[in-house]
């Protein structure tokens, strides 16, 4: 009698493939509890020269990352983040900048301006940043560190300017927790990879079903933490703080700081 033959999917040719930095994503959280051990300056900067060779529109380079250390700056950033307590346990904070200024200079040097700036150039430099910083937290992970990323600087932006000493031309998109783990918290569940994923158009039809099953496997994983929440998590969770148009100042701010989103 011949062997069963093992299911497609299941073949040589279609295994899935992985590598050490696919289960480093695959394994990800965010990790908010830190040890009492610092983080080197040479192992924040090799971090930091890997991001930098992220990927980066037209070669542009529209970021900067303000490496911060001292107490007394990350309690001010921990209450303009809605005072998250990780801001000020972690060893080192990273706030990763869209940076319009090297770009301004060269426009002066030509006798042009930034002024007016359009949407392009706002979201190309912010999407610059977004880049580096999780091409930084892939790095720092793989050297032993552990963080989580802090969107919160977006609640005032002026005033983490001010804090930061950002020129005219600068805002932070956000910042990065980063230390050696005291203890981690039970991965969050994705959403199904083929309601997310499309071939060749756009399948419209997965929306409903994708979200009515990710909406029971959060409840089930935030109760089996001991957290409560309603039976529709996820879409009660963002319909609850998106729904209300968040951070309705922050184009004004952005404007402000020399990123005319118009």
């Amino acid at each position: 009698m011949n062997a069963a033959v093992p299911p497609r999917s299941q073949t040589a040719t279609q295994r899935p493939q992985s590598s050490e930095t696919i289960q480093v994503l695959l394994d990800r959280v965010s990790v908010r509890k830190y040890r009492d051990e610092p983080v080197a300056d040479e192992v924040v900067n090799a971090v930091l020269r890997a991001a930098f060779r992220a990927p980066t529109s037209s070669n542009i380079q529209a970021y900067s990352v303000v490496v911060v250390r001292d107490g007394e700056a990350r309690r001010k950033l921990a209450r303009t983040a809605g005072n998250q307590r990780h801001v000020i346990d972690c060893p080192v904070y990273l706030a990763f900048c869209a940076d319009l200024t090297r770009i301004e200079h060269a426009f002066e040097e030509r006798g042009h301006s930034l002024a007016g700036n359009n949407l392009e150039l706002g979201l190309v430099s912010s999407i610059d940043a977004a880049l580096v910083g999780m091409s930084a937290y892939l790095a720092a992970d793989s050297v032993g560190l552990k963080g989580v990323m802090i969107g919160a600087m977006r609640n005032d932006p002026e005033q983490v300017a001010r804090i930061l000493g950002l020129p005219p031309r600068v805002y932070c998109v956000f910042g990065m927790c980063l230390g050696y783990a005291d203890s981690a918290p039970p991965q969050k569940p994705r959403m199904d990879f083929d309601a997310v994923v499309h071939q060749e158009r756009y399948d419209s039809a997965k929306v409903a079903a994708c979200v009515a099953r990710y909406d029971r496997e959060l409840a089930a994983h935030y109760r089996a933490s001991g957290r409560d929440t309603n039976d529709d998590s996820w879409s009660h969770e963002v319909d609850s703080k998106f729904s209300v148009r968040p951070r309705d100042g922050l184009r004004a701010a952005l404007a402000s700081l020399g990123f005319d989103f118009a």
